[in-house]
């Protein structure tokens, strides 16, 4: 593994907002992030490399409720906020519970970014600028 879970938390440091997110898949890609996974509910994120090995940040924040009604819709309009600047991540983790999105896998190979709801579907998927 290239990469260490500091250097990933030193990363992450530098988003403020969605706004800053671009700049930090490029320097975790840089670094030999293959994909990574972020679960709502307590902020954990796995980091994988080429060969899936990973490294966890572990819990962050107490535990959120993630809603089991999916609101799309309105999840849609929170996320687009988020990436414009218009919230902190805590917020964007708050907006993704009570709106049913229990995580995200970012694929730094297909540039992709998967949402997913409490039972693991797939509920929006979008290319990630770069």
């Amino acid at each position: 593994m290239n990469f260490t879970i500091d250097e990933i938390i030193e990363e992450h440091k530098k988003v403020k907002s969605g706004a800053d997110f671009p700049s930090y898949i490029k320097a975790i890609k840089d670094k030999g992030v293959s994909h990574y996974i972020t679960y709502v509910k307590c902020g954990d994120t796995q980091y994988f490399d080429d060969e899936n090995l990973s490294v966890s940040t572990g819990p962050k924040y107490n535990d959120l409720i993630i809603s089991e009604e999916l609101n799309l819709e309105q999840f849609k309009i929170r996320l687009k906020l988020h990436q414009q600047g218009g919230t902190d991540y805590p917020t964007f983790c708050n907006d993704c519970a009570e709106n049913g999105v229990e995580g995200w896998k970012i694929d730094l190979k297909e540039m992709t970014c998967t949402y997913f709801d409490k039972t693991k579907n797939n509920v929006l998927i979008e290319q990630i600028p770069g």
